[in-house]
């Protein structure tokens, strides 16, 4: 493997341990970017390719589970390896859904550049899936790669971003019920958070697009006063 050629994004709020974590990864010849905060990981992921990231879990600003979470929902598929504290069953399952690996705190550094390097090689079984791309339920079919729809009666939708965004959601979380609070936080975000309302005004446009009853919805369904579910 040619180290020069991957890029490393490492997110870590204490500055001694990124300053060690990112030399000994530039030791191994590893080109690597930093980040301190939960918004400026966002931000970096966003606006530039990594081969592979390394993700403290308790950040300012936002955690790096929620971060992840919300890079895969676009469908990023960037290999992730967290570093945290937290080894309750809850937060080690939330982990491994949302990335490929996971270290707990405190670590050995050569540990860690073995993991780095089993991830570049592809060497880990990822345990977060393929993001969906196209799916169909009653007579309509989404694409979200192309950002259409086929809705009731064959009518073609063109889709937002956002649209897409809680399109997966809840396709990815099928038959479960997702509170309005967590789609906010993964769709939209800390940057900009509307009031959950404006959830309400997606699901609506959705039941126009894609219940033949919109008034008596077979697919998106609301659980009053915690959120909605998505039956196929």
């Amino acid at each position: 493997m040619d180290n020069e050629q991957k890029r490393v994004l490492l997110v870590e709020d204490e500055e001694h341990l990124r300053r060690t974590i990112k030399l000994n990864l530039e030791l191994e010849g590893y080109h690597v970017t930093t980040a301190s905060t939960g918004i400026e990981a966002l931000e970096k992921l966003n606006d530039r390719r990594s081969d592979v990231v390394i993700m403290d879990v308790m950040l300012p600003g936002m955690d790096g589970f929620t971060i992840v979470e919300r890079i895969r929902l676009a469908g990023d598929v960037t290999p992730v390896l967290f570093l945290t504290a937290r080894n309750a069953p809850a937060d080690r399952i939330r982990g491994l859904k949302a990335g490929d690996d996971h270290l707990g705190k405190p670590f050995e550094l050569e540990e860690l550049l073995l993991r780095v390097a089993k991830l570049l090689r592809g060497g880990t079984e990822p345990v977060q899936s393929a993001p969906v791309r196209q799916f169909s339920f009653g007579e309509n079919t989404v694409d979200l790669e192309t950002y259409e729809a086929r809705g009731v009666g064959g009518k073609r939708i063109p889709l937002s971003h956002r649209e897409v965004l809680l399109l997966r959601l809840l396709v990815e979380r099928s038959g479960q019920v997702v509170s309005r609070e967590e789609i906010l936080q993964k769709v939209w975000g800390y940057d900009v958070y509307p009031t959950t309302r404006t959830v309400d005004n997606f699901i609506v446009s959705f039941r126009k697009y894609f219940e033949s009853e919109p008034r008596d919805p077979q697919h998106f369904i609301n659980i009053r006063g915690v959120g909605y579910k998505f039956v196929p």
